[in-house]
């Protein structure tokens, strides 16, 4: 892979280059046909072109624009992140072997745990964030080791180099999950992963009104991604049109609302620190953090918009606080220009999240105003 001619800010911008051609327009066009002209002797006008379930010119835009940010040599859209993972899952023989990150996205743990026994596969859970415990895990055979930087919600970092250097030993491809970094503030392509995925319905998009996966590869020759393009067709594990061109309009602000989150979740997370009524606070930022100086060697241009805390008091004070916030609005995900609470415990209770943890994705608003919300919640009751 080569470094983008253009930086991450003019690549989003400028759409990697698209363009309304039929229009003349600065803004890419829409092209919502599901199937293709043949001219009097059957032949594809456009021989690219076949059926809409994987061919469409605003899908393969959108696809551009995130191939140019992350650095890969290629990369294709799935109609959610899940959607993604499942397509690398699966491309695991059966009797194989995964190894993947614990104290990540429960949906993908719960999803590994349940495909891995319907298919015989081994797994084997691993606190990625200790270095040396994935290289004992890589000491056996393994045909994917998967981890999630930073991880969600507990924000802890893996050394992506290392990883992928301990997976090569397994003979395993490395995957990343860097949803909460997007390609504007990491590129673990360039630090030896072999394949990253976004849930794109977050940041990437950044108006939570688009549900996307992207999945991008440093070797799109390997085996392994071209099963992912055979299972995409086959499955019809296809991105729309219109969703990809929204998707098309978010990226354009991306690297400027990344910008602006991560200054206000900076801020934040050092105000909530100092607070008498919060216990911890988890945000790769914060020098204590014990994954602080490999966030700062790995993330580029800030830490990020996700952070956790533990509020004093357990269940009863953390779901109070998430009730008197009103700026701050209580719903899940994360990445949207709008900063959003969940009190994690409550979705998942089976995944072992402490009881007193709310989850923080930091918006665009002003940080006073955060602060202010903040504070008026915190208070003693």
């Amino acid at each position: 892979m080569t470094e983008p001619r253009l930086k991450p800010a003019s690549i989003a911008a400028h759409a990697a280059g698209a363009k309304d051609a039929a229009a003349a327009g600065v803004v890419p066009g829409i092209s919502v046909s599901t199937t293709y002209l043949r001219g009097p002797d059957y032949a594809l006008q456009r021989p690219d072109n076949i059926y809409g379930r994987d061919e469409n010119d605003t899908v393969r835009q959108a696809e551009e624009v995130l191939r140019q940010l992350e650095g890969a040599a290629a990369t294709r859209l799935f109609p959610s992140g899940m959607a993604a993972v499942a397509a690398l899952a699966r491309t695991v023989p059966r009797d194989g072997r995964i190894i993947v990150q614990s104290g990540i996205y429960y949906g993908v743990t719960h999803f590994l745990r349940q495909f891995c026994a319907r298919r015989d596969l081994k797994l084997d859970e691993v606190e990625a964030s200790d270095i040396d415990a994935v290289r004992h895990a890589c000491a056996a055979p393994a045909d994917l080791l998967w981890i999630e930087v930073p991880s969600n919600p507990w924000l802890r970092m893996v050394d992506i180099a290392a990883a992928a250097e301990a997976a090569r030993g397994a003979g395993a491809a490395l995957a990343v999950d860097a949803t909460a970094a997007t390609p504007v503030l990491m590129r673990p392509l360039e630090m030896g992963a072999d394949f990253v995925m976004h849930s794109a319905t977050k940041a990437i998009n950044g108006h939570s009104d688009v549900l996307a996966g992207v999945l991008s590869c440093a070797d799109p020759d390997s085996a392994m991604w071209q099963a992912v393009l055979a299972d995409r067709h086959d499955a019809g594990a296809i991105l729309g049109p219109f969703e990809a061109w929204l998707l098309m309009r978010g990226m354009r602000t991306l690297p400027l609302r990344l910008e602006r989150m991560c200054q206000n979740a900076q801020h934040l997370a050092g105000w909530l620190a100092a607070q008498d009524a919060v216990e911890a606070v988890y945000y790769p930022g914060l020098a204590d953090h014990p994954g602080h100086a490999v966030a700062a060697r790995q993330m580029q241009g800030g830490f990020g918009y996700l952070m956790s805390f533990l509020v004093h008091g357990g269940h009863a004070a953390a779901a109070r606080v998430a009730g008197r916030l009103s700026l701050i609005q209580r719903a899940t995900s994360l990445g949207g220009v709008e900063s959003l609470i969940e009190h994690r415990h409550v979705i998942e209770p089976q995944s072992g999240i402490p009881e007193n943890l709310l989850r923080f994705a930091v918006g665009i608003e002003d940080v006073r105003d955060l602060i202010a919300d903040l504070e008026q919640a915190l208070a003693a009751p």
